[in-house]
């Protein structure tokens, strides 16, 4: 065999690769679409919540859990709840309590299941996720309710604020900013680091991104964040800081870590937060993921390992 056609027979297997990572990310891709895009202001209506939280359960099946995690479901208040732990040896004394993205009108344990098993592997700690209460049910403030009962069941266990990472993607990073709002404006010791993918920071929709990358993001649409941010908290002002946590006093926060890709109309919401956090003084690091769309860490695909990777290396510098 000439050295072109053993060459040629070597590269089949990673072809084959690559392609199988296509269709899986594509699969998913659908699925994620299914649970953000909205075709009209008035998507919140009860078929079109159904199909868009049908949509989270679609997405769990799609991407296999992690091994090596163990998965333990409970109930905490009312309020179902899971630990996913390395079953290797971790470290016990940090633990990450991650807040699930779906625009504060989906999202469950099994979305919440496939970042949560990710942060674990990566940060080699305990991870909690907790499944809040959605709107247009359970409208602005019942989510943070649920966050600061959360946030209070970790500290009841015996953790102390700075062994806590508070992580969320998309709305839920818009949670974990507001929770550290709430703590620091009531006097409590703040977590060790925030880690936010993606995160939604200004409900006003005023960043320049909305407009100019449009028709580059495959995952949100205006009319999709006009939907739930009215379902979320109709009749409010949408610059409050509770609500748009851009627009809020952030002087004190911890560490904190920001991924987003360069294919998403939120990509302004990223880039004003990491500016506003540098001018209070905020130690703050921004990653810009060329090509990446809305929350691509939670696909099967190498960009995603390796920022999920970056999240790891970022925690563990956090430590100590």
């Amino acid at each position: 065999m000439d050295k072109k056609s053993k060459r040629i027979r070597q590269d089949i297997p990673r072809r084959e690769k690559k392609n199988a990572e296509q269709k899986r990310a594509h699969a998913v891709m659908g699925a994620l679409r299914a649970i953000h895009s909205a075709a009209s202001p008035d998507s919140m209506a009860p078929a079109d919540l159904e199909r868009q939280r049908k949509g989270q359960d679609l997405l769990g099946k799609l991407v296999a859990p992690m091994l090596g995690m163990s998965w333990e479901p409970f109930q905490l208040q009312g309020m179902p709840c899971a630990w996913v732990r390395p079953e290797r040896g971790h470290d016990r004394r940090r633990v990450i309590l991650y807040c699930h993205g779906g625009g504060y009108t989906s999202g469950n344990l099994g979305y919440a299941r496939i970042l949560a098993a990710k942060l674990a592997n990566a940060a080699g700690c305990a991870v909690l996720a907790f499944e809040y209460r959605l709107a247009p049910e359970h409208p602005f403030p019942a989510p943070l309710e649920d966050a600061m009962k959360a946030w209070d069941h970790l500290m009841h266990l015996g953790y102390g604020a700075r062994d806590v990472t508070v992580a969320g993607d998309s709305a839920g990073g818009n949670l974990a900013l507001v929770l550290t709002l709430l703590l620091r404006d009531a006097g409590r010791i703040l977590p060790r680091a925030l880690v936010l993918l993606s995160p939604w920071t200004d409900m006003t929709a005023s960043g320049p991104s909305y407009q100019e990358r449009r028709e580059l993001d495959p995952m949100l649409t205006m009319d999709y964040i006009q939907a739930v941010r009215t379902a979320y908290a109709p009749g409010r002002q949408w610059d409050i800081p509770t609500l748009s946590p851009l627009f809020g006093d952030l002087s004190g926060f911890p560490p904190v870590l920001i991924q987003v890709g360069t294919n998403e109309i939120l990509f302004s919401d990223s880039d004003r937060l990491r500016d506003k956090l540098v001018q209070s003084g905020v130690p703050c690091r921004l990653e810009v993921w060329p090509d990446m769309w809305h929350v691509f860490q939670m696909f099967p695909i190498k960009k995603a390992a390796q920022a999920v990777d970056a999240i790891g290396d970022f925690l563990l510098g956090t430590i100590g």
